[in-house]
C-alpha cells in the first residue's frame, strides 16, 4: 500500500510540474503550431529517467520505494508521451505532415540522446 501512496504522490507532483514546464514553453514559442512544450517535456523525462535508473541499477543509489516514488510516479506523471501521441494526430489530421514527420523525429531521436546522455552523466558524476 506504501508502494501505491509513494507513486500516486510522485504522479502527482510530475503531473503539476508537466503542466506548468510544457505550458511555459509553448508560451515562449505561442505563434508556433509544433509542440515544442510537449517535446521539453520528453525530453528533460528522458534525461531525468537516464539519471536515476544508471543510479539504481549500476550503483544502487535508492531502493524500490524511491525508484517507485521517483521513476514511476515522478516522472510518470512528468513525461507526456501520451500527448506526444494526441498532438502528432492533431497535426496529422490538420495535414500539417512536415511538422508531425518533425515532431515523431525529434521525440523519438532526442529523447533517446537524453536517455544515453543521463547515464553517461551519472556514470561520469557518481563513481
Amino acid at each position: 500500500m506504501m508502494r501505491i501512496l509513494l507513486i500516486g504522490a510522485g504522479g502527482f507532483a510530475g503531473s503539476i510540474l508537466r503542466y506548468a514546464l510544457s505550458g511555459l514553453v509553448q508560451d515562449a514559442a505561442r505563434d508556433s503550431l509544433f509542440p515544442y512544450g510537449t517535446l521539453a517535456v520528453n525530453v528533460l523525462g528522458c534525461l531525468g529517467i537516464g539519471v536515476l535508473m544508471e543510479l539504481a541499477e549500476a550503483r544502487g543509489a535508492f531502493g524500490v520505494e524511491t525508484r517507485a516514488l521517483l521513476v514511476t510516479g515522478l516522472l510518470g506523471g512528468f513525461t507526456t508521451f501520451s500527448a506526444f501521441g494526441n498532438e502528432t494526430l492533431y497535426l496529422l489530421r490538420d495535414a500539417e505532415r512536415v511538422l508531425a514527420t518533425a515532431n515523431v523525429l525529434a521525440n523519438v531521436i532526442l529523447g533517446l540522446a537524453a536517455v544515453q546522455l543521463g547515464r553517461v552523466a551519472a556514470q561520469l558524476v557518481w563513481r
